[in-house]
């Protein structure tokens, strides 16, 4: 088996979490995994505003009286502004891979995205499980995106266990 993936399995086992699957993560079977990872709330990136990592630099709150459905989840926002924009064109503002993690992704499977381990790229938002995760992911960031679109979307519905 290779070394690396070995290395990147291991590393992201020893994790905390990462042994266990969250609860809204194994309460949901692998054919209905949503293209847009949610929590038992139904709330995408954990309530953070997608528009305010483009806007103010990094992850904000957002407020339930700024929000709206798309795509199966619950966004919200920080302002009625970041709504607007969201709304006027949500794919440039929502995370890749549908805010799972780009590294799980483009390893051929999924794990929740962190919205506080997170990294624009191209103009494009991608969320990681965790610091660990990240650095295998930046070791080759262009290398790691065509890997992780090549399994997009499919992985949502390959058997994860």
């Amino acid at each position: 088996m290779n070394p690396t993936l070995i290395l990147a399995a291991s590393l992201l086992l020893a994790a905390p979490l990462a042994a266990a699957p969250p609860a809204e993560v194994s309460a949901v079977t692998p054919a209905a995994w949503p293209p847009v990872h949610v929590g038992e709330d139904g709330l995408a990136l954990s309530g953070y505003d997608a528009v305010a990592y483009f806007t103010e630099g990094g992850p904000r709150l957002g407020d339930a009286v700024h929000a709206l459905e798309w795509n199966g989840a619950i966004w919200r926002f920080a302002s009625a502004a970041n709504l607007a924009a969201f709304r006027a064109n949500p794919e440039a503002y929502a995370p890749r891979f549908g805010g799972y993690c780009a590294w799980a992704a483009s390893q051929g499977y999924i794990a929740p995205g962190d919205p506080a381990v997170w990294r624009i790229v191209d103009g494009r938002l991608y969320l990681n499980f965790n610091a660990r995760a990240q650095m295998l992911w930046e070791q080759d960031i262009p290398g790691a995106i065509a890997r992780g679109q090549a399994n997009w979307p499919r992985i949502l519905t390959v058997n994860q266990g």
